[in-house]
């Protein structure tokens, strides 16, 4: 019998390895991909200010696009903050998405799969958002508790 837990404790700590070198994986890919991208809006580069001049809403809106893509990708690489970080781009590519649908036209597929990965990663990652989450319920209990 005691054979039997060694086993089972070493099966779930070999599978916690793997979801954790998945997570990496996925993380990293996200992270260069996102500072590329963010990077590339924030320089300026000619296509993607002719791409945001089709989305209608101004320079000022890819700016903002590439401050969250960079600030996100940044956030993959901190463990406390990966979560979190993917369930903002995830956010990001749920619209780029719908923009690429209905807006400027083209194949969504990039953004589809970005979508995916960066959803994976919120949710491989989960445990560092519900925290933040309780967190701030605790501030907002707190505050009723005085009044």
């Amino acid at each position: 019998m005691h054979e039997m837990k060694k086993s089972s404790v070493t099966t779930s700590s070999g599978a916690s390895r793997t979801v954790s070198a998945v997570s990496w994986s996925l993380r990293i890919f996200a992270a260069v991909a996102f500072l590329a991208a963010g990077g590339a809006k924030l320089a300026g580069v000619p296509m993607m200010v002719e791409i945001f001049e089709h989305v209608g809403l101004g320079q000022w809106f890819r700016i903002v696009t590439g401050l969250v893509e960079v600030s996100a990708a940044i956030a993959l690489l901190i463990p406390a903050i990966a979560g979190l970080g993917g369930l903002l781009l995830a956010v990001t590519m749920v619209f780029a998405v719908l923009t690429h649908l209905f807006v400027i036209g083209g194949s969504p597929l990039p953004a589809i799969v970005l979508l995916l990965i960066t959803a994976g990663i919120a949710w491989l990652n989960r445990t560092t958002i519900l925290p933040l989450n309780r967190s701030s319920q605790m501030r907002v209990n707190l505050r009723e508790s005085k009044l």
